[in-house]
C-alpha cells in the first residue's frame, strides 16, 4: 500500500518535465543531482518518499474464488436447488448424479488464469536484478529495485536499462527498443537536447532517452533516472494492462443470455406444474406435495441441458487440440470461437507481417567488392556454415548478404586481420576498419550514411578501375540513394583506400578521406512470404487486416502497399497525429485508416476500442511489451510464440508457435468451423431437453408421470452427451471461408436454429409419448421403458439430421466416423440400463420383448424421414 502511495507521490512530483527536450544540466539540475551522483543518505531518503523501482503485483485471485464464479450461473443455481429438494425427499441417487453434473462443470469452467497477474510478473523479470550506479562518485553495484530517481546509472553493451533515464553521455550507444517501441532497429542514443516542439514526439523518436525494459547492444552510456517503478513508460503498461477489464466473448455472451432464459422458463414451468399437479391431485396432502416436488425436479433437469457447459468446453478443446498442431496455441478455450467471428485484425508489423531481420534486398556498384568490404568492416560474428550471424541487425544483415555472395567473413578475416579501427560514431554517422594483405599492404574500408560518406570520396570503384569521382557520378549515386530510400530500405554506402603501410595515424579524421566509393546497399526488415496470400485469404473473409507499427511511415506505406493493405498512403496516420484526433472524432473516422506509424502504447489501444466501439470483433497480433495492452483491450490477443515476449504471451488468449501471420487464417477458419459445430449441438441438445419437457408436460396434463429425474439425467449425460460431442467434430463447408464473419449481437437462435429447436422438438416428444401409450397397454413400467427408450435412440438419429443444418444427410460427401461411433455407444448404453440386471431395478426399468424393442427403435427412427421433409420444404421455400 506504501509502495503504491509512493509511486503515486512519484508521479505527481514536479520532476515529470519533458526531459529530452532539456540540456543535461538542466535535468541534472531539476533532479537534484549531478553526474557525480546523489549521496547515499539521499537514495534511502528517496527510496522510502518514492518507492521501490517495481511494478506493482495486483491483487491475485485464488482459483477456490474462481470456483465460485463458475457456480453463480443461474442454470448452475436451480441444479443445485434440485439436488438438494431430491436429498430431502429420499432420492439420494438423483442428488448425487446433480451435483456430481455441477462439480464437474465448475472444474471445467475454471480454465482461465489472472493474466494481469502473470503479465505484470514477466514485466517485471524484463528489467535486470542488478545495476551500476554512481553515488557521491563512487561507482557500485545495488539491486534494480532499489534505484531511485536522480541516480547516475552506467550502461554498456548487454546490460538491461533498469529504469527510464535520461542520457547525460554516450559513446557509439545503441539500444534495442523493439519490445516497447516496435522499431526493429537499435536506436543510436546521444546526450543532446532535442529541439523543443509544441508537438510531442514519439518513444523511438527520443534518441536522448533510454527506458525500463530495453537492452543496450552496442557501445556505453550514462544517464540520470527520471521515472522509476509504475512511474515508467513500463509501468505505465502495467497500469493499463492490470485496468483493463477481462471482457466475455460472443460466445460466452449468448450461452449466458440462453442461461437466463433457460432458468426463467424452467422455474416458471416447474412451478405451474406443482400447482398444476397438487390442485389436481387431491390438495396439499404430504404424498402428493413430495411427489409434486419430484416431478418439478424432473422438470427442472428435463429443461435444463447439463451437458451444455461439458460439450462446448470439450468441443472447444478438441478445436484447440486440433489448431496446436498447425502452431496456433490457444491460451483461452473461447478464444476459439472468437476467431471464427474477427472482423478486424490489428497486426503488428515487426516479427509478425515481417521476418523481424534486417536483410539487404538491393545494391549497387562493384557488389562484389561492395560484399567484401561489408563483410569486413564489421563487428557482427560469422557463427556457422549456413550463415548464421551474430551481433546488431543491420551489422548482421550485411555479413549475411556478404555469405550469401560467397563470401566468408570468417576466411577473410583470416587472410586480411584487422589492425586499426575507427569504431562508429552518431556524430560522423560512420565507421572504418584496417586490414593487412596477404602482400603486406593495407586496405581500409569504410561504411555509413551515403550522404555523408559520399563527402570523404574522391575517386569511384568502375567496371573500368578506379576513377576520379564526377558530379555525374555524384548524381547517378544520389539518384539510386534516392531510389532505395523512397522504397523504405535503409541505405548503407561503402568506400576503400589501399596504402602501402599502416597509417601512423588511426584518428577518423586521418583515415576517412579520399577514399574510393564502391557501392550502395539497400536493406529491409522483409516481408514474410507467405503473408500476402494470408491477406487476400482474410480479405475474402471478410476480415479487414489493419497494421500497426513503430516504424516511421515510408517504411510503415511501402510495406502495407506490397502487402495489399493499402492503396494510398492517405490510409496511413502517424501516432502524433492520432493524437491530434479526440476519441469521438476518431471513432468516426477509424475506417478511414489501415495503417499506423510511429504509435505508442496508448495508441494502440485506441486503435483497438474505436473499432470495438463500432460493434466490430476485434483481433490484435504483436509481440512486444508496447503491444500487451491492446492485446488484452481487444476481443481477441495473439501473441509471438518465438519473438513474443513472455508479456505478451501472458495477455495473449492465442499464441502463435510459428510467429506466422498466415496462421491467423488458419485458426480463423478453424474457429468458424467450431462455432458452427457448437450451434449443431446446441440446437442438437435444446431440441432434446425442449422434448423432454413438452413429454413430460403432457404427461402431467394426463396424470401420469412419465420419467424420473434419473431417466432425465442419464439421456441428458449420456444419449445426448456422446453425439452432441461428436457434432463437434463435423469439417468444415467449402465455403467457410468465402463468407463474410457473423456479428456478434447474432444470437444462438438465428438462421432458423429457434424454428428447428421448436419443430423438432415436438416431434421427438410425440414419437416418445406414442411409444408410452403402445407399451403402457401392457404395463405403466413397459410403457416408461418404450418410451425412454424411444426418446434415447431418437436423439441418437437426431444427431444424424444436425450433420447438416440445411442439406439433406444423404448428399453429404463426407463422414464423421466419431459421430457413428458415439450414436453406437448412445444406443448401446441405452440397451444396457433396460436389459441388465440390478441395473434396470435402479432405473426402475424392465427389459423388453422383440416386438417393443423394434416398435420403439422403429419409432425413434421416424426422426430421420421427418427433419429431412422439413429441410426439402425450406429448400423450395428458398429457392422459390
Amino acid at each position: 500500500m506504501n509502495n503504491q502511495k509512493n509511486n503515486k507521490n512519484n508521479k505527481e512530483r514536479a520532476w515529470q518535465m519533458k526531459h529530452y527536450f532539456e540540456s543535461v544540466e538542466t535535468v541534472l539540475e531539476h533532479m537534484g543531482s549531478s553526474k557525480n551522483g546523489i549521496d547515499p543518505k539521499e537514495a534511502s531518503l528517496r527510496l522510502e518518499k518514492y518507492g521501490r523501482n517495481k511494478l506493482d503485483e495486483g491483487k491475485k485471485k485464488t482459483v477456490f474464488g474462481r470456483f465460485l464464479d463458475q457456480l453463480k450461473d443461474p442454470m448452475i443455481i436451480v441444479l443445485i436447488v434440485a439436488a438438494i429438494i431430491s436429498g430431502f425427499a429420499g432420492e439420494p441417487a438423483d442428488s448425487i448424479i446433480i451435483l456430481m453434473v455441477v462439480l464437474i462443470n465448475s472444474i471445467l469452467g475454471v480454465v482461465q488464469e489472472g493474466k494481469a497477474e502473470k503479465a505484470i510478473e514477466a514485466l517485471q523479470k524484463m528489467s535486470s536484478p542488478y545495476s551500476k550506479v554512481r553515488r557521491n562518485g563512487r561507482v557500485m553495484q545495488i539491486k534494480s529495485e532499489e534505484i531511485v530517481p536522480g541516480d547516475i546509472v552506467l550502461l554498456e553493451a548487454g546490460d538491461a536499462v533498469p529504469a527510464d533515464m535520461r542520457i547525460i553521455e554516450a559513446s557509439s550507444l545503441k539500444i534495442e527498443e523493439a519490445s516497447l517501441t516496435g522499431e526493429s532497429i537499435p536506436i543510436e542514443k546521444d546526450a543532446g537536447a532535442i529541439p523543443p516542439s509544441d508537438k510531442d514526439i514519439p518513444l523511438g523518436d527520443r534518441r536522448n532517452m533510454a527506458y525500463m525494459g530495453t537492452n543496450v547492444v552496442y557501445g556505453r552510456g550514462e544517464g540520470i533516472v527520471v521515472n522509476t517503478g509504475m512511474s515508467t513508460e513500463m509501468g505505465k503498461i502495467a497500469n493499463i494492462i492490470s485496468g483493463t477489464e477481462e471482457e466475455k466473448t460472443p460466445l460466452q455472451k449468448k450461452l449466458a443470455e440462453l442461461s437466463k432464459v433457460l432458468s426463467i422458463a424452467v422455474l416458471g414451468i416447474c412451478i405451474f406444474i406443482f400447482v398444476f399437479g397438487v390442485l389436481k391431485n387431491g390438495g396439499f396432502s404430504g404424498n402428493n406435495v413430495l411427489e409434486m416436488f419430484l416431478l418439478a425436479i424432473s422438470l427442472a433437469v428435463a429443461a435444463i441441458p447439463e451437458g451444455l457447459v461439458a460439450v462446448v468446453t470439450i468441443v472447444l478443446s478438441i478445436g484447440v487440440t486440433k489448431m496446436s498442431k498447425r502452431n496456433a496455441i490457444i491460451r483461452r478455450l473461447t478464444a476459439v470461437e472468437t476467431l471464427g467471428c474477427t472482423q478486424i485484425i490489428c497486426s503488428d508489423k515487426t516479427g509478425t507481417l515481417t521476418q523481424n531481420k534486417m536483410t539487404v534486398v538491393d545494391s549497387f556498384g562493384d557488389v562484389e567488392k561492395l560484399a567484401v568490404s561489408m563483410a569486413l568492416c564489421n563487428d557482427a560474428a560469422l557463427s556457422g556454415e549456413n550463415g548464421e550471424v551474430i551481433g546488431e541487425p543491420t551489422e548482421s544483415a550485411l555479413v549475411r548478404y556478404a555469405f550469401d555472395m560467397g563470401v566468408n567473413k570468417n576466411e577473410l578475416e583470416k587472410s586480411m586481420p584487422r589492425v586499426a579501427e575507427a569504431p562508429f560514431d552518431s556524430m560522423r554517422k560512420m565507421m572504418s576498419t584496417v586490414h593487412k594483405t596477404s602482400d603486406g599492404k593495407f586496405i581500409q574500408y569504410t561504411k555509413g550514411a551515403p550522404d555523408e560518406l559520399l563527402k570523404k570520396c574522391t575517386h569511384i570503384l568502375t567496371k573500368d578501375g578506379v576513377v576520379p569521382l564526377t558530379d555525374k557520378h555524384r548524381t547517378e549515386i544520389l539518384n539510386e540513394n534516392k531510389r532505395m530510400a523512397n522504397k523504405a530500405l535503409r541505405v548503407l554506402a561503402s568506400a576503400m583506400k589501399e596504402t602501402d603501410t599502416l597509417p601512423s595515424d588511426t584518428s577518423p579524421e586521418n583515415l576517412e578521406r579520399d577514399l574510393t566509393f564502391i557501392g550502395l546497399a539497400g536493406m529491409i526488415d522483409p516481408v514474410r512470404p507467405e503473408v500476402k496470400a494470408a491477406i487476400e485469404e482474410c480479405r475474402d473473409a471478410g476480415i479487414r487486416p489493419i497494421m500497426i507499427t513503430g516504424d516511421h511511415k515510408d517504411t510503415a506505406v511501402a510495406i502495407a502497399k506490397e502487402l495489399g493493405i493499402i492503396s494510398d498512403e492517405s490510409q496511413a496516420i502517424t501516432g502524433a497525429e492520432l493524437s491530434e484526433i479526440s476519441d469521438s472524432d476518431f471513432e468516426e473516422k477509424v475506417n478511414n485508416y489501415s495503417v499506423y506509424a510511429r504509435v505508442q502504447p496508448e495508441h494502440k489501444v485506441r486503435i483497438v476500442n474505436a473499432w470495438k466501439k463500432r460493434g466490430k470483433i476485434t483481433a490484435m497480433t504483436g509481440d512486444g511489451v508496447n503491444d500487451a495492452p491492446a492485446l488484452k483491450s481487444a476481443d481477441i490477443g495473439v501473441g509471438m510464440g518465438i519473438t513474443g515476449t513472455d508479456v505478451t504471451k501472458n495477455v495473449s488468449d492465442m499464441v502463435l508457435a510459428d510467429d506466422n501471420f498466415a496462421s491467423i487464417v488458419h485458426a480463423v477458419e478453424e474457429g468458424r468451423r467450431i462455432y458452427d459445430n457448437i450451434r449443431k449441438s446446441i440446437q442438437f441438445l435444446l431440441s432434446s431437453n425442449l422434448s423432454e419437457v413438452i413429454a413430460l408436460f403432457i404427461a402431467t396434463l394426463r396424470g401420469f408421470i412419465l420419467f424420473s429425474p434419473i431417466h432425465i439425467l442419464w439421456i441428458n449425460l449420456v444419449t445426448d452427451s456422446l453425439p452432441a460431442i461428436a457434432l463437434g467434430m463435423e469439417e468444415a463447408e467449402e465455403d467457410i471461408m468465402k463468407r463474410p464473419p457473423r456479428s456478434a449481437k447474432e444470437g444462438i437462435f438465428a438462421h432458423g436454429l429457434g424454428f428447428s429447436v421448436i419443430y423438432q422438438g415436438i416431434a421427438i416428444a410425440a414419437l416418445t409419448l406414442i411409444s408410452y401409450f403402445i407399451g403402457n397397454t401392457q404395463s405403466h413400467i413397459t410403457g416408461t421403458t418404450m418410451a425412454f427408450l424411444t426418446m434415447s435412440v431418437c436423439e441418437v438419429f437426431q444427431a444424424l439430421n444436425l450433420r447438416s443444418m440445411t442439406k439433406s444427410i444423404f448428399r453429404l460427401k463426407t463422414r464423421n466416423k466419431v459421430l457413428f461411433g458415439a450414436m453406437v455407444m448412445a444406443f448401446v448404453l441405452s440397451l444396457f440400463v433396460i436389459y441388465v440386471p440390478g441395473i434396470n431395478d435402479i432405473f426402475k426399468l424392465t427389459p423388453l420383448s422383440g416386438a417393443n424393442l423394434l416398435v420403439s427403435i422403429a419409432l425413434a427412427f421416424a426422426i430421420i424421414p421427418i427433419v429431412e421433409t422439413v429441410k426439402f420444404v425450406i429448400y423450395l421455400i428458398k429457392k422459390a
